[in-house]
């Protein structure tokens, strides 16, 4: 009796597994969508974002599909860190199904169910909390190349760099604490008054990748996000080893990392070396605007590049540089110019995948310290 009722469990569920392989997975989603991470119900959750409107809690949704027989069960990612290293391995195919349900079942208008809420009704906050490893690329647009020089200086270093692109150069930022989501406060560290806007297109890396070729680099791509470089200007205080050179300190302070303000799969973006454009406003004044065109290395041959020196893992994020515009280059080609202020807003955006939009807030005067503390700029410089 044991062994029949046994063989009947097992029939059914081979049963509904055939049913859903006879449909097998969807080719393709009723609609695109984008993966970020939100506060929802005081915790983070990982959703889908439907027509930029829609946040979709994944585990939720996951749950509620998996009643239906129709469906295997698997399991939902915790993170975004997850969800991308199990995106190429199956996970793709049911954030898949989860959209045609809601959509061919009509469940975006008045009848949502209740893990579907409005974008303004949870908190956005980064998409990867956090990435390994933040690496952006120096000076890889020939606008910003020499951008605080005379026309002349300018125009005689961008026309070497083009007879001599070289190799790439890179710098690691932080993740945690310098990564920040969409609308958190960008802040301006105690005394430090030369903050710089950098607007970059974000490449969320999707598999393990070390001595990738440029050709087939876009392979281990993911998705692209928006990412802001903050930059502080100030260098670091004359003495000790007397080089005013200092890539932590200029890249390196908390909230110098925003990205967000979701990620777009690679699929629903298309090519960003034709597509690629990016724009950055400060006070509604627009300040930065480039195409891929202007790259001196493309995103392809950035990967190449990070991957002959370190591994990328799912999560890690490339950025490809800023183009001309910024505060410290425009100091000589823009009358009253200045760097940021207190008060201020940055919108940085790229077309097809979203806006940064990021206040700036001051930082007080921390108490303490015993000397050796990054001083203030005007403790040391006048010029």
């Amino acid at each position: 009796m044991r062994l029949t009722v046994a063989l009947v469990v097992v029939q059914l569920l081979a049963g509904a597994s055939a049913l859903h392989a006879q449909s097998g997975p969807p080719v393709k989603p009723a609609e695109p969508f984008n993966v970020g991470t939100f506060e929802i119900q005081g915790a983070p959750r990982v959703a889908l974002v439907l027509r930029n409107s829609f946040i979709v809690d994944i585990e939720k949704a996951n749950e509620s599909l998996q009643t239906d027989p129709a469906y295997v069960t698997i399991a939902a990612p915790r993170d975004m860190l997850e969800l991308i290293g199990q995106y190429e391995y199956g996970l793709r195919y049911r954030l898949y199904e989860i959209v045609n349900h809601l959509v061919a079942n009509n469940r975006l208008g008045a009848n949502r169910p209740a893990y579907v809420y409005d974008l303004k009704a949870v908190r956005t906050l980064a998409p990867i909390l956090y990435p390994s490893k933040v690496l952006n690329a120096a000076v890889n647009f020939y606008s910003h190349v020499n951008e605080a020089g005379t026309p002349e200086e300018r125009a005689a270093e961008r026309r070497r760099r083009r007879e001599q692109r070289g190799v790439p150069y890179l710098f690691i930022k932080p993740g945690r604490g310098a990564v920040v989501g969409n609308g958190d406060n960008i802040i301006l560290p105690w005394g430090r008054d030369r903050i710089d806007w950098e607007v970059e297109l974000g490449i969320v890396i999707g598999r393990r990748a070390k001595y990738v070729d440029a050709k087939n680099a876009e392979d281990y791509v993911f998705g692209y996000t928006v990412h802001i470089d903050v930059s502080d200007r100030g260098g670091r205080p004359p003495g000790g080893l007397n080089n005013p050179s200092d890539w932590f300190v200029g890249k390196g302070h908390d909230t110098f990392a925003p990205l967000g303000p979701w990620i777009v799969p690679k699929e629903f973006y298309g090519d960003p070396m034709q597509k690629l454009r990016q724009t950055l406003s400060v006070g509604g004044t627009t300040l930065q605007e480039a195409r891929a065109g202007d790259m001196i290395h493309t995103l392809w041959e950035l990967i190449e590049y990070a991957t002959s020196i370190i591994t990328l893992y799912p999560g890690d994020v490339v950025n490809n540089g800023t183009s001309g515009g910024t505060a410290a280059g425009s100091a000589a080609t823009r009358e009253g110019a200045r760097f940021l202020k207190p008060g201020e807003v940055i919108e940085a955006s790229i077309d097809g995948i979203g806006t940064l939009r990021m206040p700036v807030v001051s930082e007080a005067q921390p108490p303490g310290g015993t000397g050796v503390r990054l001083p203030p700029v005007a403790s040391y410089r006048t010029n």
